[in-house]
């Protein structure tokens, strides 16, 4: 059984994609990393995918889909962060109400850092072909009141990142993934 997180490198034609989505890449790395770091093995599989193509017509998503979608069953979550990594607010969740209110649940455990909404959807291109199927699906919300000033431009450069909101990024990611992870039971469908 596998948790997939996932960001994807997005520069292709201007800038260095750092912004959109080197932090989506780099959360979902810190994710895995604190948890080995932490010494922590969860029930599941944590999977890491570094998308490509995305942004010509989501090829690399749709040949994993492709060659995993047999295993569809398998799939508890997947999660995408796309939208930058400023400071968070919460997490967009697709997914059966059952699921919402187990989501919910694990996200009273960001409190110390004021991250606990849930939106009512997920966003992500590279994800879509298993929401589309019913697998839960989960994305990053953050204040993406800067993200256009840097989004396909010549100025999404690493100078973009802030550390501390990228940790703040990271700690979301690497607490919902780890505790559906390590749940006794699937998210339900």
């Amino acid at each position: 059984q596998v948790v997939l997180i996932s960001g994807h490198l997005d520069s292709w034609d201007v800038g260095q994609g750092a912004m959109d989505d080197g932090g989506g890449a780099f959360i979902s790395w810190e994710a895995l990393s604190l948890v080995k770091e932490l010494g922590l093995r969860p029930k599941r599989t944590l999977r890491l995918v570094l998308w490509t193509g995305e942004e010509q017509g989501g090829i690399g998503a749709m040949q994993y889909y492709q060659l995993h979608k047999e295993n569809i069953s398998n799939f508890d979550i997947v999660m995408e962060s796309d939208g930058g990594t400023f400071k968070p607010s919460g997490l967009g969740f697709a997914g059966s109400a059952e699921a919402r209110d187990i989501v919910k649940e694990i996200m009273t455990l960001l409190r110390p850092i004021n991250v606990t909404d849930v939106y009512d959807r997920a966003d992500g291109t590279d994800i879509a072909y298993w929401m589309r199927d019913g697998v839960p699906g989960a994305s990053l919300h953050n204040d993406i009141s800067k993200y256009f000033w840097f989004h396909h431009s010549q100025g999404d450069t690493m100078t973009v990142q802030d550390p501390n909101q990228m940790n703040l990024c990271a700690a979301v990611w690497t607490v919902v993934s780890y505790v559906i992870a390590d749940m006794e039971e699937m998210l339900p469908r």
